[in-house]
């Protein structure tokens, strides 16, 4: 295979969501599975284990074809992407303890979403606004899970 270069990128990740989705897959098998109508706590860790192992390797075959460029991978960290999510991971710890987790939701998402050189603060407002009405609907409404959306203090 000399002479042809690969998507190095992907098959990073594609290595990295495989290798995740086994060990997800398999550190299930500590719980009980159950069944499709008696779902056990090992269940849905062990659906998103092999979901994730088989998108992982689709993402590696995708990744053994050859690239169409020639250029070279150069590994550029990015520092803001790092700031910014990491910045947002803290803020929900905080508002959703102080807040309520409709805020929690949106400043999580806003500013995870700024990590991104691309989006703008109109976007990234749009971003966080879209999915915090997500949120609501699946946790709130649907799910009803009893979580405080809105207090202070």
């Amino acid at each position: 295979m000399t002479g042809r270069t690969f998507n190095v990128r992907d098959l990073m990740a594609g290595t990295l969501m495989l290798l995740l989705g086994v060990g997800a897959a398999f550190q299930s098998r500590q719980y009980r599975i159950g069944t499709l109508s008696h779902m056990g706590p090992g269940f849905f860790p062990l659906c998103l284990g092999v979901l994730l192992a088989f998108i992982g390797a689709a993402i590696l075959l995708q990744a053994l074809r050859p690239a169409l460029s020639h250029a070279p991978f150069t590994f550029r960290a990015e520092w803001r992407g790092w700031f910014c999510i990491l910045a947002g991971l803290g803020s929900f710890g905080l508002l959703g303890e102080f807040a309520g987790i409709l805020p929690a939701t949106f400043a999580t998402v806003f500013i995870s979403a700024l990590g991104d050189r691309d989006n703008t603060l109109a976007s990234a407002f749009a971003i966080a606004a879209v999915m915090t009405l997500i949120c609501f609907v699946v946790f709130w409404w649907l799910l009803q899970v009893q979580l405080p959306l809105v207090h202070w203090g």
